[in-house]
Protein backbone atom coordinates (compact mmCIF):
# COMPACT_ATOMS: atom_id res chain seq x y z
CA UNK A 1 0.00 0.00 0.00
CA UNK A 2 1.75 3.04 -1.15
CA UNK A 3 0.78 6.30 1.36
CA UNK A 4 -0.17 9.44 -0.86
CA UNK A 5 1.56 12.47 -0.27
CA UNK A 6 0.17 14.79 2.34
CA UNK A 7 -2.52 16.82 0.55
CA UNK A 8 -2.17 20.74 0.12
CA UNK A 9 -4.18 21.78 2.90
CA UNK A 10 -2.19 19.94 5.16
CA UNK A 11 0.58 21.69 5.71
CA UNK A 12 2.74 21.43 7.99
CA UNK A 13 4.64 24.61 8.30
CA UNK A 14 1.58 25.43 8.80
CA UNK A 15 0.57 23.56 11.65
CA UNK A 16 3.82 25.25 13.34
CA UNK A 17 2.95 28.49 13.05
CA UNK A 18 -0.25 27.37 14.63
CA UNK A 19 1.27 25.61 17.70
CA UNK A 20 3.66 28.76 18.12
CA UNK A 21 2.32 30.77 21.39
CA UNK A 22 3.50 34.09 19.88
CA UNK A 23 1.70 33.58 17.11
CA UNK A 24 -1.64 32.23 18.43
CA UNK A 25 -1.70 35.10 21.17
CA UNK A 26 -1.22 38.19 19.27
CA UNK A 27 -3.68 36.21 16.34
CA UNK A 28 -6.26 35.52 18.96
CA UNK A 29 -6.13 39.37 20.43
CA UNK A 30 -6.36 40.96 16.80
CA UNK A 31 -9.47 38.83 15.69
CA UNK A 32 -11.22 39.74 19.24
CA UNK A 33 -10.25 43.38 18.97
CA UNK A 34 -11.30 43.55 15.22
CA UNK A 35 -14.39 41.30 15.85
CA UNK A 36 -15.51 43.78 19.24
CA UNK A 37 -14.60 46.77 16.64
CA UNK A 38 -17.10 45.98 13.91
CA UNK A 39 -19.96 44.42 16.37
CA UNK A 40 -22.87 46.67 16.94
CA UNK A 41 -23.29 48.37 20.19
CA UNK A 42 -23.74 46.19 23.23
CA UNK A 43 -23.42 46.18 26.83
CA UNK A 44 -19.73 44.99 27.29
CA UNK A 45 -18.73 46.07 23.55
CA UNK A 46 -16.30 49.07 25.02
CA UNK A 47 -14.78 46.10 27.76
CA UNK A 48 -14.03 43.63 25.08
CA UNK A 49 -12.46 45.61 22.30
CA UNK A 50 -10.14 47.74 25.55
CA UNK A 51 -9.23 44.43 26.67
CA UNK A 52 -8.46 43.02 23.16
CA UNK A 53 -6.70 46.52 22.38
CA UNK A 54 -4.56 46.16 25.39
CA UNK A 55 -3.83 42.43 25.33
CA UNK A 56 -2.70 43.05 21.24
CA UNK A 57 -0.32 45.73 22.38
CA UNK A 58 1.27 43.62 25.04
CA UNK A 59 1.69 40.82 22.80
CA UNK A 60 3.23 42.66 20.08
CA UNK A 61 5.52 44.57 22.25
CA UNK A 62 7.16 41.38 23.98
CA UNK A 63 7.11 39.74 20.70
CA UNK A 64 9.32 42.65 19.03
CA UNK A 65 11.54 42.59 22.28
CA UNK A 66 12.26 38.74 22.21
CA UNK A 67 12.53 39.36 18.07
CA UNK A 68 14.86 42.18 18.81
CA UNK A 69 17.51 40.40 21.04
CA UNK A 70 18.28 37.99 18.12
CA UNK A 71 17.85 39.83 14.63
CA UNK A 72 19.14 43.35 13.96
CA UNK A 73 16.86 46.08 12.84
CA UNK A 74 17.67 49.34 11.22
CA UNK A 75 17.40 52.50 13.74
CA UNK A 76 16.53 50.29 16.79
CA UNK A 77 19.54 50.63 19.20
CA UNK A 78 20.00 47.53 21.13
CA UNK A 79 18.46 45.43 18.95
CA UNK A 80 20.50 41.76 17.55
CA UNK A 81 22.20 42.24 21.04
CA UNK A 82 22.74 38.04 20.70
CA UNK A 83 25.21 39.08 17.89
CA UNK A 84 26.53 41.98 18.84
CA UNK A 85 27.78 40.59 21.80
CA UNK A 86 29.12 37.24 20.73
CA UNK A 87 32.59 38.20 21.38
CA UNK A 88 31.36 38.46 25.00
CA UNK A 89 30.01 34.66 24.93
CA UNK A 90 33.00 33.61 23.39
CA UNK A 91 35.03 34.97 26.35
CA UNK A 92 32.37 33.36 28.64
CA UNK A 93 33.00 29.93 27.30
CA UNK A 94 36.96 30.71 27.32
CA UNK A 95 36.81 31.64 30.98
CA UNK A 96 34.18 29.05 31.98
CA UNK A 97 36.76 26.22 30.92
CA UNK A 98 39.98 27.98 32.12
CA UNK A 99 38.58 28.89 35.28
CA UNK A 100 36.36 26.63 36.58
CA UNK A 101 38.77 23.25 35.73
CA UNK A 102 42.32 24.51 34.29
CA UNK A 103 43.16 25.69 37.93
CA UNK A 104 46.40 24.39 39.63
CA UNK A 105 44.72 22.85 42.43
CA UNK A 106 42.63 20.92 39.76
CA UNK A 107 45.47 20.07 37.76
CA UNK A 108 46.96 18.42 40.70
CA UNK A 109 44.00 16.64 41.59
CA UNK A 110 43.71 15.05 37.91
CA UNK A 111 47.01 14.77 37.22
CA UNK A 112 47.64 12.68 40.63
CA UNK A 113 44.39 11.29 40.83
CA UNK A 114 44.16 9.33 36.52
CA UNK A 115 46.84 8.38 34.23
CA UNK A 116 47.31 10.65 31.45
CA UNK A 117 45.91 8.32 28.89
CA UNK A 118 42.50 8.13 31.04
CA UNK A 119 41.85 11.56 31.22
CA UNK A 120 38.63 12.60 29.44
CA UNK A 121 35.88 15.69 28.66
CA UNK A 122 33.89 14.42 31.39
CA UNK A 123 36.11 14.62 33.73
CA UNK A 124 36.56 18.54 33.11
CA UNK A 125 32.31 18.61 32.67
CA UNK A 126 32.19 17.72 36.38
CA UNK A 127 34.53 20.48 37.68
CA UNK A 128 32.79 23.06 35.76
CA UNK A 129 29.96 25.14 37.75
CA UNK A 130 27.53 25.79 35.03
CA UNK A 131 25.06 27.80 37.61
CA UNK A 132 28.04 30.49 37.33
CA UNK A 133 27.89 30.94 34.60
CA UNK A 134 23.97 31.20 33.79
CA UNK A 135 24.27 34.09 36.64
CA UNK A 136 26.79 35.84 34.09
CA UNK A 137 24.57 35.30 31.21
CA UNK A 138 21.44 37.12 33.28
CA UNK A 139 24.24 39.73 33.70
CA UNK A 140 24.76 40.34 30.24
CA UNK A 141 21.28 40.90 29.65
CA UNK A 142 20.73 42.90 32.90
CA UNK A 143 23.48 45.37 31.83
CA UNK A 144 22.30 45.32 28.17
CA UNK A 145 19.63 47.90 26.47
CA UNK A 146 17.02 45.48 27.14
CA UNK A 147 17.69 45.86 31.03
CA UNK A 148 15.04 47.93 31.73
CA UNK A 149 12.27 46.23 29.42
CA UNK A 150 13.35 42.59 31.38
CA UNK A 151 12.76 43.71 34.94
CA UNK A 152 9.00 44.31 33.88
CA UNK A 153 8.79 40.85 32.13
CA UNK A 154 9.47 39.45 35.97
CA UNK A 155 13.58 40.04 35.72
CA UNK A 156 15.81 36.97 36.50
CA UNK A 157 12.83 34.96 37.96
CA UNK A 158 11.33 35.26 34.31
CA UNK A 159 14.53 33.73 33.02
CA UNK A 160 15.09 31.18 35.28
CA UNK A 161 13.04 28.04 33.30
CA UNK A 162 16.26 29.15 30.76
CA UNK A 163 18.94 27.47 33.29
CA UNK A 164 18.80 24.18 32.46
CA UNK A 165 18.48 24.47 28.72
CA UNK A 166 21.39 27.01 29.73
CA UNK A 167 23.63 24.12 31.13
CA UNK A 168 22.80 21.22 28.31
CA UNK A 169 23.42 23.64 25.61
CA UNK A 170 26.79 25.21 27.20
CA UNK A 171 28.04 21.77 28.76
CA UNK A 172 27.46 20.31 24.74
CA UNK A 173 29.32 23.11 23.67
CA UNK A 174 32.42 22.96 26.47
CA UNK A 175 31.80 18.69 25.86
CA UNK A 176 32.81 19.50 21.59
CA UNK A 177 35.61 22.09 22.32
CA UNK A 178 37.37 20.09 24.84
CA UNK A 179 36.84 17.14 22.50
CA UNK A 180 39.57 18.82 19.98
CA UNK A 181 41.95 19.18 22.60
CA UNK A 182 44.15 16.37 23.42
CA UNK A 183 44.94 16.71 27.02
CA UNK A 184 46.53 13.48 27.78
CA UNK A 185 48.97 13.81 25.08
CA UNK A 186 49.84 17.37 26.78
CA UNK A 187 50.18 16.12 30.00
CA UNK A 188 52.54 13.55 29.16
CA UNK A 189 55.17 15.91 27.86
CA UNK A 190 53.90 19.06 30.81
CA UNK A 191 54.37 18.90 34.05
CA UNK A 192 55.16 23.02 34.81
CA UNK A 193 51.18 24.27 35.27
CA UNK A 194 51.82 27.30 33.90
CA UNK A 195 53.21 25.85 30.41
CA UNK A 196 50.19 23.32 30.23
CA UNK A 197 47.87 25.91 31.04
CA UNK A 198 49.24 28.33 27.93
CA UNK A 199 48.92 25.34 25.70
CA UNK A 200 45.51 24.42 26.67
CA UNK A 201 44.51 28.19 26.60
CA UNK A 202 46.04 28.56 23.14
CA UNK A 203 43.83 25.53 21.71
CA UNK A 204 40.72 26.70 23.30
CA UNK A 205 41.38 30.38 21.46
CA UNK A 206 41.66 28.54 18.49
CA UNK A 207 38.72 26.37 18.81
CA UNK A 208 36.33 29.63 19.66
CA UNK A 209 37.57 31.89 17.18
CA UNK A 210 35.71 29.06 14.28
CA UNK A 211 32.51 30.38 16.17
CA UNK A 212 30.89 33.34 13.70
CA UNK A 213 28.65 35.50 15.29
CA UNK A 214 25.11 33.52 13.56
CA UNK A 215 26.21 30.51 15.11
CA UNK A 216 26.03 31.93 18.54
CA UNK A 217 22.98 33.36 17.82
CA UNK A 218 21.63 29.92 17.10
CA UNK A 219 23.29 28.21 20.15
CA UNK A 220 21.40 31.30 21.99
CA UNK A 221 18.05 30.87 20.32
CA UNK A 222 17.87 27.28 20.66
CA UNK A 223 17.70 27.89 24.47
CA UNK A 224 15.67 30.97 24.51
CA UNK A 225 13.19 30.91 22.25
CA UNK A 226 10.62 28.45 23.27
CA UNK A 227 10.62 29.79 26.80
CA UNK A 228 10.56 33.41 25.75
CA UNK A 229 7.34 32.51 23.67
CA UNK A 230 5.56 32.77 27.47
CA UNK A 231 6.69 36.36 27.56
CA UNK A 232 4.32 37.59 25.08
CA UNK A 233 1.21 35.20 26.19
CA UNK A 234 1.66 36.83 29.41
CA UNK A 235 1.93 40.02 28.01
CA UNK A 236 -1.04 39.37 26.33
CA UNK A 237 -2.98 38.29 29.16
CA UNK A 238 -1.78 41.17 31.85
CA UNK A 239 -2.56 44.00 29.03
CA UNK A 240 -6.37 42.07 28.51
CA UNK A 241 -6.56 42.59 32.63
CA UNK A 242 -4.94 46.26 32.20
CA UNK A 243 -7.65 47.10 29.06
CA UNK A 244 -10.38 45.28 31.02
CA UNK A 245 -9.98 47.41 34.23
CA UNK A 246 -9.28 50.74 32.44
CA UNK A 247 -12.90 50.17 30.52
CA UNK A 248 -14.56 49.53 33.77
CA UNK A 249 -13.55 51.64 36.30
CA UNK A 250 -12.34 54.75 34.15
Amino acid sequence: MVLEENPPWLDLSKLKILANKSFLTNLISAIAFGASYLMPEFVGRHALMMASLFALSGALTNWLAVYMLFERIPGLYGSGIITLRFGQFKESIRSLIMENFFTEENFIKVTQGALPHTIQPELIMDKIDFDKMFGGFLSVIKDSSFGGMFKLFGGEKALEPLRNPFKMEFERQASEILSNIDIASILRKETNFGTFKSKISAMVNTTLNELTPQRVKEIVENMMRTHLGWLVVWGGVFGALIGFVSAVFF
